[in-house]
């Protein structure tokens, strides 16, 4: 392989045992369905990072399952936690929604670029291919960096310390930090031992718990509606400050309290790629991710805005602002009172970020796997192996210790805040490095099929976000104080350090 550039090589195996590659006048439809044969003795003409992988299992994800475990993926604890945090944040009620509207392009465009990769390399592994293909020099320094990304701030805690707070409320029984993170830390070690004994038990609770996120957020979105016409809420007390004159007042437009609030948003849509994590066992790859991965963004987008509109109809605005990570349990409570309400469905809630746990701990473990597979983790013949119950019990392990940390260090009245601000300002890195790569694969790569061809507008504002994000937090506030109670930009340093 000498002859062959560098950037054309294979990324960690120069002897590669896979065939080399279709012959150049062959088309590539059949790319999407993964039906690509290969012979030893045909050339190589373009490198095996854009031929379909199927997985040893077999393609056994149809359009539905890919649909359910991107919603699944996206949907944990964001919608019912962050919006009292993001309207205390920004002040008003129209800065809210439209911080949310601002999200959810940015999210699209940013499934766009995904779509566009996911169809052009349609193998599992994500951001880790992507950025492996695009920038091959030095070699292994963005093999390094994701590995790094992955395992230091590849956590769960988030979703975790929200199923403690929603448990303990719907109990009844004082929310005390150790009992909060007793019930985070269990959650997390009874799914780690799941995933890791029962692997076929541990998909089949994953998918159920995905429709009943759905159902609940359609209940969420129905009963905002309803709430109009119940005496007991508060749409009357709070229709004078929803009107249109005064939707954006007492907003607070300091860079430092957009950035920390459009993390928390941008928090509750991550995992709008994750079927790129997998696509080596998705049928029909290609034509599945180009329809499939919008109408779950949508659906998510759709029952987002309303499930906002529901709570500031329902909850008092200055019980919102006062709500920390229960307003979704304060709305339930106004509708039902206090014996349902405050019981039945904050318990769903708790579930529903469970199920999200449960989905990441999945995946994550197994990009784990692939990282101790390639050499970037110390003891790779354990940590990659799926021994002795057929599961990456080593991945769930390097996955399970910093998600321990993270639940148990920070102060407990800054817990979750600080934890989205820095599991989201790292991936601005990567962000903004895909959306350049994706820009100079156009310019280098012309020669390379894309089914999908996001728009370059969609690029640049990604570039352009990012950009913002990565500076903004530490341009200081006027008071000098962020939402945690130490300096405003350690999130910042802290992740952009790991």
């Amino acid at each position: 392989m000498s002859g062959i550039p560098d950037e054309l090589q294979p990324l960690l195996d120069q002897e590669s045992s896979v065939p080399a590659a279709i012959e150049p006048n062959r088309s590539t439809s059949k790319l999407q369905d993964g039906q690509v044969l290969l012979a030893p003795s045909e050339a190589r003409s373009i490198e095996l990072d854009t031929i379909p992988e199927t997985a040893t299992v077999g393609r056994n994800l149809t359009w539905t399952s890919a649909y359910m475990l991107t919603v699944s993926r996206i949907v944990g604890s964001g919608i019912f936690a962050t919006p009292g945090s993001i309207y205390k944040t920004v002040g008003s009620v129209g800065l809210a929604l439209t911080i949310w509207i601002v999200g959810t392009i940015v999210a699209a465009c940013g499934l766009a670029i995904s779509i566009e990769l996911g169809c052009m390399l349609p193998r599992s592994g994500g951001h880790k291919v992507y950025l492996e293909f695009m920038y091959r020099r030095p070699r292994f320094l963005a093999s390094t960096m994701v590995a790094v990304q992955a395992v230091v701030l590849g956590f769960s805690a988030s979703n975790c310390i929200v199923f403690g707070e929603y448990m303990l409320a719907a109990l009844d029984i004082e929310a005390t930090a150790f009992r909060q993170r007793t019930l985070a830390v269990g959650l997390l070690t009874v799914i780690t031992i799941i995933h890791g004994c029962f692997l076929r038990t541990g998909i089949w609770i994953q998918n159920a718990l995905g429709w009943v996120k759905i159902g609940l957020m359609a209940f969420m979105a129905i009963l905002g509606v309803v709430a109009l016409f119940l005496p007991r809420t508060s749409s009357r007390d709070n229709v004078e400050a929803l009107s249109v004159p005064r939707l954006f007042e007492g907003s607070n437009w300091e860079l430092v309290a957009l950035s920390t609030a459009f993390f928390k948003v941008i928090y509750s849509f991550a995992g709008y790629d994750n079927v790129n994590n997998v696509l080596n066992e998705v049928k029909n790859p290609v034509r599945t991710l180009k329809t499939m991965a919008p109408t779950a963004l949508l659906t998510v987008a759709v029952f987002y805005f309303l499930i906002n509109i529901a709570y500031f109809i329902v909850v008092p605005l200055e019980e919102i602002k006062n709500s920390g990570e229960l307003v979704a349990a304060l709305f339930f409570e106004k509708i039902f009172g206090a014996s349902i309400g405050s019981t039945i469905l904050p318990i769903l809630v708790a579930i529903s970020g469970a199920g999200n746990v449960m989905v990441v701990t999945f995946a994550l473990a197994r990009l784990n796997q692939e990282i101790a597979r390639q050499g970037f983790l110390p003891f790779p013949k354990y940590l990659a192996s799926s021994y002795p119950f057929g599961a990456p019990l080593g991945g769930l392990l390097v996955h399970y210790i910093p998600s321990i940390l993270v639940i148990t260090l920070p102060p407990q009245q800054d817990v979750y805040a600080f934890i989205l601000d820095v599991e989201g300002y790292p991936g601005q890195f990567f962000t903004m490095a895909i959306a350049i790569g994706t820009l100079w694969l156009r310019r280098s790569r012309p020669d390379l099929k894309r089914p999908f061809k996001t728009w370059l507008a969609a690029i640049w504002l990604r570039i352009a976000l990012s950009a913002c994000m990565m500076v903004a937090p530490f341009v200081p506030p006027k008071d000098g104080r962020g939402d945690v109670g130490f300096w405003y930009a350690t999130y910042a340093v802290v992740g952009g350090g790991m």
